[in-house]
């Protein structure tokens, strides 16, 4: 007979850090035919500068040092400008540091994928697998087969170990994507001349880092608080500047209308302030974005956070399910959904997610709580087809749910509004949150479904409290001897728990008032019927005795 099956460490829940930085973006309208002719070739002369020194980059490899990297600036220098070169250059080491990450990522993957085909070849055909490890294979020729994947992915893997030993790194500016689909043009609905404007807008370089303590935040893409645009132009390309010092002003301007009065208290500071122009082709219009960082702090402490109480958010393929529990940890008022879409193209997915946060955001600050428990989610391991391989339906519903991209909109856009995001262990929250919560909470009139009962779970986790309901009774007694049993209050209120006193005894009271001992002595007589009828004697005279002397002398005797 086996034992209780042993749970993992559960994790304690956090604060989530705020944003480190802020983006935003405006449409560039009304430009001049000549404006955008300046911007296309100033775009594509710096595109291919980036080009070409991310091809040195890639070729130095792990040899890279402050020496090469200053040769490499001072050749860019020649062809366009001592700050372009800077920003072209920033670029570059960002691409391939991030070229570095994915290419761990992918050798993890990989290391994943072998170990649980190996541990899956090496049980019986057809054993049964457990809650947490999947079993063998069902049949000779699926296990044929995987050995076969076995032998591929460790060939790949192979290569992606020596790749990463040499510091080889494989990037395609513009996209992999994007160049797959120029062999596939009629699948992607597209002709040769509409893809070349795609491919060439999305390797243009229009992009200048900021400079605290110069003009306005930025000397090569300068913008005015009033909104007007001017740009730095290459060497090569000074004759085409229409200010001085080889500058060329566009004939637009922007406002910002999002954070527009933080943007502008920034420039009027002359802090720092990154800048790119780039070019949606399939819409055909141009784009300027703004950034900027911010210190990392930890806005609210946790204990602060909890104070108000929490609403526990439960986050699905397609709604956010919450409900709101005040600091005791009891659920208060309705669940409530926040559906969303995310099928389609990445825009609308976006906006779909943008939307359902803004709607949960919204509906917890009318709540009166300053924070949200959401699970730290991370499906990595869980979206490979090695452990659930004939599950593809789970694989596609784990892998739909963006839960890094959700949560970085989650924790920027709650900042806004002076929220804090407590991330909690998603263990088990479903669950137990179904075992403890889905039925007390289902009434007549309203359904609770496994997702809000994840809610209340998730919240009473950011709370700091167990999520079942009641801790169970002790075992060697079962009155309230040994503590207060409930995990809803506190140790020190007892409340329905403790001894009733009965309500009749009003001596007592009055004793507490006046302070006073009672002097009267107490009755013995009864107060009750039943027992007055047995304490008396009742007498019965008879109806003679009473006519008797009652009869006038004058009527005659028969």
């Amino acid at each position: 007979m086996t034992g209780p099956k042993k749970l993992r460490r559960i994790d304690v829940p956090f604060v989530s850090l705020g944003p480190s930085g802020v983006t935003v973006r405006d449409r560039l309208k009304g430009l001049a035919p000549g404006d955008e002719k300046v911007l296309r070739l100033v775009g594509a002369h710096m595109g291919a500068l980036a080009s070409k020194d991310l091809k040195a980059r890639c070729a130095d490899g792990l040899e890279h040092g402050s020496g090469t990297w200053a040769a490499r600036k001072r050749d860019l220098t020649v062809e366009s400008s001592s700050r372009w070169a800077g920003s072209v250059t920033k670029a570059t080491h960002d691409q391939w540091a991030l070229s570095r990450r994915g290419q761990a990522a992918h050798l993890d993957s990989l290391d994943a994928g072998v170990r649980m085909l190996r541990h899956r070849l090496s049980l019986p055909v057809g054993e049964k697998g457990t809650g947490h490890a999947p079993g063998g294979y069902r049949s000779r020729q699926e296990w044929f087969v995987k050995s076969r994947r076995l032998a591929a992915l460790e060939e790949r893997r192979t290569q992606v170990a020596a790749d990463r030993e040499a510091g080889r790194v494989r990037v395609v500016r513009g996209g992999r994507k994007l160049l797959n689909t120029r062999h596939h043009l009629a699948a992607a609905n597209l002709t040769e001349t509409r893809w070349r404007e795609r491919w060439e807008a999305s390797r243009w370089f229009l992009a200048a880092d900021g400079e605290s303590g110069k003009r306005f935040g930025n000397e090569t893409i300068r913008v005015t608080p009033d909104g007007g645009i001017s740009i730095k132009l290459p060497g090569p390309m000074a004759d085409l500047a229409n200010a001085p010092n080889g500058r060329y002003v566009l004939a637009t301007r922007v406002t910002f209308p999002h954070r527009g009065e933080e943007w502008r208290d920034r420039i009027e500071g002359n802090r720092a302030v990154a800048y790119r122009i780039h070019l949606d082709v399939t819409r055909g219009r141009w784009y300027l974005d703004a950034s900027w960082t911010r210190p990392i702090v930890q806005t609210m402490p946790l204990d602060v956070a909890r104070a108000a109480g929490m609403v526990g958010a439960d986050t699905n393929a397609d709604h956010f399910a919450a409900w709101h529990l005040d600091h005791y940890g009891n659920p208060v008022g309705d669940p409530h959904r926040f559906p969303y879409d995310l099928t389609g193209t990445a825009t609308h997915r976006d906006a779909q997610i943008r939307h359902a946060i803004s709607q949960l955001l919204h509906w917890a600050k009318r709540c009166g709580v300053t924070a949200i428990g959401l699970e730290n989610l991370d499906f990595t391991a869980e979206t490979t087809r090695e452990k659930h391989g004939r599950k593809k339906r789970f694989r596609q519903l784990v892998s739909g749910i963006p839960t890094g991209r959700l949560r970085a909109r989650l924790v920027s856009m709650a900042a806004e509004l002076d929220l804090v995001i407590v991330a909690v262990d998603p263990a088990y929250t479903s669950r137990w949150g179904a075992q403890h919560w889905q039925k007390p909470l289902a009434t007549p009139t309203r359904k609770t479904t496994r997702h809000d009962s994840a809610a209340v779970a998730i919240g009473r986790r950011a709370l700091g409290h167990p999520i079942r309901r009641r801790t169970a009774p002790p075992h060697d007694d079962r009155s309230d001897r040994l503590g207060h049993r409930t995990a809803q209050a506190p140790s020190g209120i007892r409340g329905p728990e403790e001894t009733r006193r009965p309500a009749t005894d009003r001596a007592h009271d009055a004793r507490a008032r006046t302070g006073k001992t009672r002097t009267r002595a107490t009755s013995r007589a009864s107060t009750t019927v039943r027992d007055a009828r047995s304490d008396q004697t009742w007498v019965q005279d008879s109806l003679l005795n009473h006519l008797v002397g009652t009869v006038p002398s004058d009527v005659p005797a028969y």
